[in-house]
């Protein structure tokens, strides 16, 4: 969907058309603004539901189809609110523009179930200008804390953990690569590289928004301390803070999670690319006991 910044209003749907056969990827485009999920996007309380992080990257793509005057912006913050499980099912997507700023821009996107109209997702964009800004990198005193903090570790420097082959088909289990660095199969706090194997869309290069969004809804799980056969801590929500776009296809995440005795939780994670820090990103967590 595209709208001019002097339209602010999102593009009318139509109906949903199914089409038979897709290579792989986590959706299928059916017709303009409406896809279906494959098993690639499928999460891990249910084959039944999909992943957070497909539902936050259709978001994030939902964004970046809102077209502003000129090309020159960048989305520095995007929030995703999961109102409600998203089932395997067709599935429809909009987005708006909600505030048409010079240096700001704010677009809102939502992803409804397609039959019955409602809500299951929606996002929240900010969207900065551009701008050729220079900086006194040269500075004694400044220039060292305008530097660029490095990566603590490179893809090449984690390992895989072995999965089951009989394991079925799922976002976290298939359709990403991950490569952790230290030691595994302990909770807290740990460094993962992740990289998408399929894209969000057939034949279609995910965007570097698209890929932050994928990997970060992986913090709760990799970062955790309470087991999972005594406790469930799902996230009804995630933002995710830019100040530069990732570089590559590999997302590095250093995630924590913090814990509280009244059934909260958050996580807090430190996002990189091969070449540094990129941003930050957090997730509420309802704690519950088993």
């Amino acid at each position: 969907m595209t709208a001019s910044a002097a339209d602010h209003r999102g593009t009318e749907r139509g109906a949903c058309d199914r089409q038979a056969g897709y290579a792989p990827a986590l959706f299928v485009e059916e017709s303009d603004g409406c896809v279906r999920p494959t098993e690639w996007s499928r999460g891990p309380w249910s084959l039944e539901w999909l992943h957070g992080g497909p539902v936050a990257s259709l978001l994030a793509h939902a964004v970046e189809s809102v077209a502003l005057a000129g090309d020159d912006w960048f989305t520095s913050r995007l929030t995703v609110e999961f109102e409600r499980p998203a089932p395997v099912d067709l599935l429809r997507w909009s987005s708006e523009i909600v505030r048409a700023g010079r240096r700001v821009s704010i677009v809102d996107a939502t992803v409804t179930n397609a039959a019955s109209g409602v809500v299951l997702a929606r996002g929240r964009a900010v969207r900065l200008r551009k701008a050729d800004v220079q900086l006194p990198l040269d500075d004694g005193v400044l220039g060292p804390l305008l530097e660029l903090e490095p990566a603590p570790s490179q893809p090449g420097d984690g390992h895989e953990i072995e999965r089951p082959a009989s394991r079925p088909v799922a976002f976290h289990s298939a359709a990403i690569e991950q490569r952790f660095v230290g030691e595994t199969g302990r909770p807290g706090p740990i460094f993962d590289w992740i990289r998408a194997r399929v894209p969000l869309l057939a034949d279609r290069e995910m965007t570097p928004l698209q890929r932050v969004a994928a990997a970060v809804d992986q913090a709760s799980g990799i970062s955790a301390v309470l087991p999972a056969d005594t406790h469930g801590f799902i996230n009804p929500d995630l933002t995710v803070h830019l100040f530069r776009p990732p570089r590559g296809e590999w997302i590095g995440m250093f995630s924590t999670t913090h814990h509280h005795t009244e059934g909260t939780a958050m996580t807090e994670t430190a996002i990189f690319d091969v070449e540094g820090r990129i941003g930050s990103s957090n997730q509420s967590l309802v704690l519950t006991a088993r």
